[in-house]
């Protein structure tokens, strides 16, 4: 009778404890989507001070005509937050052990292929319980330095209600200063 428990090993996927681990790509995992928590204090501020101008710009607008502005995303929406593409990614490292990480973002489709020699530069992550990050890629096999990006707060925001923000911010710090001179 064969023991069945002897004849096979498995290799057991570990997390990295290093910041940078060298070793070659074995495998791209299924992506998946995961969304960026928005601190609603942060946003508060930011529609509130966007406020004071839209408020301004319906004033200007009821005044030249009846035109109507652009679609507006609600405070639920905003709160949501962007989602980004997690992609579970394991490598083998140089003491030949199978490493899972995970890339945030998008990266070219041509730039990791399996069997890629790569060094890659590790973050860990807030909750414990996830593997760490890839901050950065370089893949020794091509000669390509990747940086994956993700979606962030401001750019969920965008740059009109940024900019918004921005006048609404100057607008009332100007207004408190002059009230403050008299």
């Amino acid at each position: 009778m064969v023991n069945m428990d002897t004849e096979l090993h498995t290799r057991r996927v570990v997390r990295p404890t290093e910041r940078i681990v060298t070793g070659r790509l074995v495998r791209l995992m299924e992506g998946y989507a995961r969304e960026v928590r928005v601190g609603q204090p942060a946003l508060v501020a930011v529609l509130t001070a966007a406020g004071v101008v839209g408020l301004l710009l319906r004033v200007v607008r009821a005044l030249l005509s009846n035109g109507g502005g652009g679609a507006r995303r609600s405070f639920k929406e905003l709160k949501k937050g962007p989602e980004f593409l997690v992609t579970p990614v394991r490598v083998r490292d140089a003491a030949d052990r199978l490493v899972e990480v995970e890339l945030h973002g998008h990266l070219p489709q041509s730039a990791l292929h399996p069997g890629d020699h790569v060094q890659l530069t590790l973050r860990p992550q807030r909750d414990g319980e996830l593997p760490p990050r890839i901050e950065r890629i370089v893949n020794l096999t091509t000669g390509q330095l990747l940086t994956p990006r993700t979606a962030t707060l401001w750019s969920h925001l965008g740059p009109a209600l940024l900019l918004q923000a921005a006048l609404g911010a100057v607008l009332v710090l100007g207004v408190a200063a002059c009230s403050a001179l008299t």
